[in-house]
């Protein structure tokens, strides 16, 4: 009974040991939005998003993101294909605008929006707000390739993000996301992510490339490249409705 007891106290120490060991993952993903958010600077770059989809000619989107993160403001300006070039995003306080440089209109949208009918979202775009809008609800320990992982599921705390469950593939040394799942309320998976290269911009890390699949019109993708970021001052004019309208002629 003596050696009965002794291995089950041997137990409980190994099983509270491992416990201790578990990291805070509620802190790791703070730790993931702090590294690709820019609190004390502006944030600049290029995106050239390629969509391909079955039985359709490639198409290039080539744009300019502008972002303010510690006012929670972004613009999007389209610069081709050239039947959309002024077309732009403008994220102002909890509102997100669409200009159409045709009928030099603005129309309400939201972070959920797609890019020019591509896979990615504003979202994808924008400042990462994981600690503030997940919660994580289950975790593993795993292996991508040759990369040893954590793998978090997050169950959104609001219906305001794009995707109700995300489950994300952590680099255990990095901190850096290596890949993503996006599900939808009815638990369907509705596309799946690979961050498949990081730039350092400044002091944060921000994906250089990014493939996003769509799980439910099969064959369709959407590649996403980032070049020439800046964190330089931007005017504050071009976070306004008058900087598309003028952008746009």
């Amino acid at each position: 009974m003596r050696k009965i007891a002794t291995v089950l106290i041997l137990l409980m120490v190994m099983s509270v040991a491992l416990t201790a060991a578990e990291p805070d993952f509620q802190e790791m993903l703070r730790k993931i939005d702090d590294m690709g958010n820019f609190a004390d600077s502006d944030f600049y770059a290029e995106y050239t998003l390629t969509s391909q989809k079955p039985g359709e000619p490639v198409a290039v989107t080539k744009a300019q993101m502008f972002r303010r993160d510690r006012n929670e403001q972004f613009v999007f300006i389209i610069l081709e294909p050239q039947e959309d070039s002024g077309k732009g995003y403008l994220k102002v306080d909890d509102n997100v605008w669409i200009y159409d440089p045709q009928s030099r209109a603005f129309n309400h949208s939201s972070l959920k929006e797609e890019i020019q009918n591509t896979d990615t979202k504003n979202s994808d775009l924008t400042s990462s707000s994981l600690a503030e809008d997940y919660t994580v609800t289950r975790s593993a320990e795993g292996t991508l390739g040759a990369f040893p992982v954590w793998i978090l599921e997050l169950t959104a705390r609001n219906n305001e993000v794009s995707y109700a469950k995300i489950i994300i593939w952590v680099h255990k040394a990095s901190s850096l996301i290596l890949k993503e799942e996006d599900y939808s309320v009815s638990n369907r998976l509705l596309r799946t992510v690979a961050y498949s290269s990081y730039m350092k911009v400044g002091d944060k890390f921000l994906p250089g490339v990014i493939t996003q699949v769509d799980n439910v019109a099969i064959g369709e993708r959407t590649i996403v490249q980032m070049a020439n970021p800046s964190v330089a001052v931007i005017p504050n004019d071009r976070f306004t409705k008058s900087f598309l309208e003028r952008a746009s002629n």
